[in-house]
This record gives C-alpha cells, sequence and structure tokens, in this order.
C-alpha cells in the first residue's frame, strides 16, 4: 500500500481489526501524504505553512460514518474550526476577490471586483456587496450586455427552466454543457462563456463546455438560484468544512502519528501542526508499523495460484536495487492506472476498468512573499485569471491553530496559492487529462518559475509589486496524477443509463489482494479515499 492518506488508514483499519499484525507500507514519494502534500517555507525565524494537494475537510457529499468516525478518533473536531478563522481579516481591511483581465483577450490589464466571491462564499471571507457590483459594471472590459448578463447570473434567482420539476430539471442539466445552459437557456451574452470558461477548472479539471450543467449547479455556479436546486457542494462544505494550514497534510500526520508514534510528538489535532517529523522513526525494524519511503512497487504476485495461496509477493525498487517483501494480505491503495502493469495475473477485465482510471492533471504552485502590501494596496484577497497561466491566485484562508500563527498585517510574510489545470478545450475530459499530463510532464520547473513571477507582476504591479525583491521562494507542486477521476452525465454514458461503473469491477478484491484509493469510488475527495480504505480492509478481513 501507498502512504497517502487511503494507504495510511487502511493501515489504521486493519490495525484496529488484527492489532497483533505487522504492517509495511511502501511508498514510492519521498515523504507521505500522497495528494495531501505539505509545503514548508521559512521566512527570517518563521515557519509559513501551505497546501501542496488536498485543501481542506469538505465534499460534496455528507462524509460516512466510517470517515467522520476516523476525522473524530484523530482529534480532529470539525465544528470548532470558527474558532480558528480570523474570518474578518481581509473584508476588514477592504480586500475582496476580483478578476484580472488580459490584454492579449480583452485588450488591456485590468483588475476589477469579481460579482461572484466563488462556491464557498462562506469561508471565502468576501461575499460581494453592491460596491463590487457596481465596479464590476463599470469597468469590467466586456459588452456592455455581457455584464449585465454576469451579474444577473450572479445574484437574480431566476428560473431558467420553467414547468419542470425538479426531477426534470436535474435531467435536463445532466445532458448539456454548463457553457450551453448559460447561452441556450440562461440567455447569457457570449462574453459571460468567455470570461466563465475556465472558472471550473478547480473543481472538474476541464474548462466549462465540457462540465455538465447539473454538475455546476451541485457546486453553486453562477446561473442557478432560481431553479430550486440545492447546492450539495456548497451547503455540505458550510455544515462540514476544517481547513488547516498546510491542508490536508494534517490528516496524515495525525494518521502517521497513531500508527508510528515516536515519529511525530504530541497529542492532539493542534500540536501536530507544528511538530516535527523524525523521519528516521518511520521504519524501524522492532516497530510493528513501518513505512517506507522512496520504495516503488513494481510487481506484486501471489506465492502461488490466486484462489489457494497463503501469501502475496511484492517487488519493490528502492535506491538502485530490487527488494522483495511477504505478506498474507496485501491492499493496493495507490493510482489504478499502474495496477494492470505491476499486478500481471488480474482478469483482463479487471485490468480494462483499472486503466479507465484516468486521473486529473493540477498544478498547485505556492509562493512565499515578502509582504502582502500590493495585495492590501490594490484591495484584493483573491484572483481569478481567466487566462492566466495559473487561474486562480489566492492569499490562504488567515487559520491561526495550536502554535501556528496566520499573517496579519500587510507588512508580514504570506503565501500565495496559485492554481492551474492543464486543458486542452475542444476534447473529451479524458483526452484532456491525458495531453494536460503531457504538457506537465514536458514543462520545465523554470518555465513554471518563470510563468509565476510574470503572471505575478502583470497583476500586482499597479500596486507596488516587484518579483525580483518581493517573491521568497516558490514550490511548484506538479500533480500529472491528481484528482480520481469523476464521472461525467455528459462523457459516461452509465450515469444515466444505469449499470455497473467501472470502478466497482476495478476495485474487486483479487485472492489475498485489496484495492483501495479514490479512484476506487471516482471521487477525489479524502472522505472517499477513507471509505476505500475502510472497504478493502473488511474484504481482506473477512476472507
Amino acid at each position: 500500500m501507498a502512504a497517502s492518506i487511503s494507504g495510511l488508514s487502511a493501515a489504521h483499519f486493519f490495525r484496529a481489526a488484527r492489532p497483533a499484525a505487522k504492517v509495511l507500507i511502501l511508498e514510492n514519494h519521498d515523504d507521505f501524504g500522497g495528494h495531501a502534500k505539505r509545503n514548508e517555507f521559512q521566512a527570517g525565524n518563521r515557519t509559513v505553512l501551505g497546501y501542496g494537494g488536498t485543501y481542506s475537510i469538505e465534499s460534496p457529499e455528507p462524509y460516512s460514518a466510517v470517515a467522520k468516525g476516523l476525522i473524530e478518533e484523530l482529534g480532529i473536531d470539525v465544528a470548532s474550526f470558527p474558532k480558528y478563522l480570523d474570518r474578518g481579516l481581509y473584508a476588514s481591511s477592504g480586500r475582496v476577490p476580483k478578476i484580472f483581465f488580459d490584454k492579449e483577450t480583452y485588450g488591456i490589464d485590468k483588475l476589477v471586483d469579481d460579482p461572484w466571491p466563488g462556491p464557498g462564499e462562506t469561508y471565502d471571507l468576501a461575499a460581494a456587496d453592491p460596491k463590487a457590483l457596481e465596479h464590476f459594471l463599470a469597468e469590467a472590459p466586456i459588452a456592455e450586455q455581457a455584464r449585465k448578463d454576469v451579474v444577473r447570473l450572479c445574484r437574480e434567482a431566476k428560473d431558467h427552466l420553467p414547468g419542470l420539476s425538479k426531477e426534470q430539471k436535474e435531467d435536463r442539466l445532466a445532458r448539456i454543457s454548463y457553457a450551453k445552459y448559460l447561452t441556450e437557456l440562461a440567455g447569457a451574452h457570449p462574453d459571460v462563456v468567455r470570461l466563465y470558461q475556465n472558472i471550473t477548472f478547480s473543481d472538474f479539471g476541464v474548462g466549462m463546455e465540457a462540465a455538465a450543467a447539473l454538475d455546476a449547479a451541485e457546486e453553486g455556479y453562477p446561473g442557478f438560484k432560481g431553479l430550486g436546486l440545492e447546492a450539495s457542494g456548497l451547503d455540505n462544505e458550510r455544515k462540514y468544512f476544517f481547513h488547516f494550514p498546510d491542508g490536508n497534510a494534517t490528516i496524515a500526520r495525525l494518521l502517521v502519528r497513531r500508527l508510528v508514534p515516536q515519529t511525530i510528538p504530541g497529542n492532539s489535532a493542534t500540536d501536530v501542526v507544528t511538530s516535527k517529523a523524525d523521519y528516521a522513526k518511520l521504519d524501524q525494524s522492532e516497530a510493528p508499523v513501518r513505512i517506507r519511503l522512496n520504495s516503488t512497487a513494481v510487481r506484486v504476485k501471489h506465492a502461488g495460484d490466486a484462489a489457494t495461496a497463503e501469501e502475496v509477493e511484492v517487488a519493490y525498487a528502492r535506491g538502485g536495487k530490487v527488494y522483495t517483501a511477504r505478506a498474507k494480505h496485501t491492499i493496493l491503495a495507490c493510482w489504478h492506472v499502474v495496477i494492470p502493469y505491476i499486478c500481471e495475473d488480474l482478469p483482463e477485465a479487471q485490468k480494462d476498468a483499472l486503466s479507465s482510471a484516468q486521473k486529473v492533471p493540477l498544478l498547485y504552485s505556492n509562493v512565499l512573499l515578502r509582504n502582502s502590501t500590493a495585495f492590501h494596496k490594490l484591495g484584493v484577497n483573491s484572483i481569478f485569471a481567466p487566462n492566466g497561466y495559473h487561474t486562480h491566485v489566492d492569499i490562504d484562508l488567515p487559520v491561526s491553530i495550536g502554535e501556528y500563527r496566520c499573517s496579519r498585517t500587510p507588512e508580514e510574510p504570506v503565501l500565495l496559492h496559485m492554481a492551474k489545470a492543464p486543458c486542452q478545450p475542444g476534447l473529451a475530459p479524458r483526452q484532456q487529462h491525458v495531453a494536460g499530463r503531457i504538457e506537465l510532464y514536458s514543462t520545465t520547473f523554470e518555465t513554471i518559475e518563470r510563468k509565476i513571477r510574470e503572471q505575478l507582476q502583470r497583476i500586482l504591479a499597479p500596486g507596488g509589486f516587484d518579483p525580483a525583491r518581493d517573491i521568497l521562494a516558490i514550490t511548484a507542486n506538479r500533480w500529472p496524477h491528481g484528482y480520481a477521476y469523476e464521472y461525467s452525465s455528459l462523457w459516461d454514458k452509465f450515469v444515466l443509463e444505469g449499470g455497473s461503473s467501472p470502478c466497482e469491477l476495478a476495485r474487486k478484491p483479487f485472492g489475498r489482494i485489496a484495492i483501495a484509493n479514490s479512484d476506487a469510488g471516482a471521487r477525489a475527495y479524502t472522505d472517499e479515499a477513507i471509505n476505500q480504505a475502510f472497504r478493502a480492509v473488511q474484504e481482506i478481513t473477512r476472507a
């Protein structure tokens, strides 16, 4: 198993079921956590944390009893989050979300107030006010009708599907793209689609022409206020949300503390944020759980026939050599696409199902700034750049927890989170993801750095920003295999027609081998990674 949240959760559940069992976790990266990646920066004597992968505890569906139970067992009190969040910090200084219009597309580089504060406006801290709407209407460099349409779609509650029941509306929205919904049903000007073309990147990894309107409605995107549909993602986020400064890397650290207690000192979900991990203690010979980093599984095979074998042999590469380990059970908590290559004895139909699990490629860049005075002068805390190399630029939520303190004044160092989903509009999502993966693999870190410096210079220069002076450090988290692929009613026929999904066949146990990871549920969320880990453990312990 990998040392991702799914792999670590599987080890936790397995030890709960078999307390005397020994567990070896093989992780091909140099750190644990998988997509729950922690970025650490030093600004003088101060440590600044950022998230390089999964952002928070939240989901478009309620957490299962299993997932919620594990979160509580780890000591995370989700309901207590408001006391760690300085909710009014940005709003009190006049900083609001803005849109950056680029001169290549709109004829001018211009920063304008955003009338739509985002689907998570409860935690974005800057819900649009009348001044923001007025500023957008007066300054946005798009057609006048488009400006009016944007405000209308963001703020007005109009039913664009009158006479249909809730179920009929959902069926209709499931069969058209978000782009078509805005233009053909909501009557939006074409400039609105051009503006919001990439607004869906952070959730779906594709543009609005490839995202189903129903999915956009469930995430709370503009244009659906009057349809009488629940924006499930937004509603659930308001009810069940917790963001650590390093994202869900804290969950991974808490799991490691449970599994290998000597690795991370402390005893709470708040002190773990600043606790120093002793990586030398992850893989101790006498420990019941061992986490072996920089170890890539290259073959997983039963010691004999899968139906009767009593052990599984795992070969893994480490330090230029190949080693083997044997176990009574093995859980593959890794990207499904690689499993057919390392577990060659699987049935061909299962291999095909595993191979269908494309990943959504992502680039999360964290940039440490000397201060945030440019943001303060420009009155902005987050930026949507429709045509930028990174489409989203955000100062992270002002969270102080345990001994960790967020930046509170414009003069203090601050961390920017920049997000990009490399897409190829015009292709089906799976093909877009393949093309995006190739782009990420072939783009050098020098190019990414240059793009970051150029983009921030263009956006923030009017506020006095100088990238040579103000950028202290950059970490580019390149995820060619980022989000789990989530099925779409536009592209995956079985979603509307019924029948089993590929992930159900892909995750079937094979002898003493079980399969986990969020791919196994086709949902790119932490709770799904936990759910699938629990299911995999149940399968092998029952067997």
